[in-house]
């Protein structure tokens, strides 16, 4: 059996070391989890995140502008329609935290509301 030639080894081993290189950047980067508002709800409206773990929410607004709010976890946020926003966080407590709409946008805004839960 012959060896394989080195031109082909080398390209095979760079392509290796840059796949490693690479997921070894992104492992440090936060989730991005993407949230939809519209009158009258966030979508999802339940998402689950572990304590500890930096994750970035990326908001948008598919009618008018929407209120994000959550006291406890440090999320104050307006979301204008055609932009997104992100907004990350760190959550340090466990538990389960609901987060409010606080623009009003409309007679269904007092039921805008979304869970977000910290295991």
């Amino acid at each position: 059996m012959s060896r394989p030639s080195l031109k082909w080894c080398l390209p095979a081993l760079a392509l290796v070391i840059l796949a490693v290189i690479s997921s070894a950047s992104r492992a440090g980067e936060p989730q991005v989890i993407e949230i939809s508002a519209r009158r009258f709800e966030f979508v999802p409206s339940r998402i689950t995140v572990r304590r500890g773990e930096t994750v970035t929410l990326r908001l948008r607004s598919q009618d008018v502008a929407h209120g994000f709010y959550m006291k406890p976890l440090g999320i104050d946020a307006t979301i204008e329609p055609g932009k997104s926003i992100d907004v990350t966080l760190t959550p340090k407590v466990p538990g389960s935290y609901t987060v409010i709409c606080d623009h009003f946008c409309g007679a269904g805004h007092g039921n805008m509301h979304m869970e977000i839960i910290v295991e």
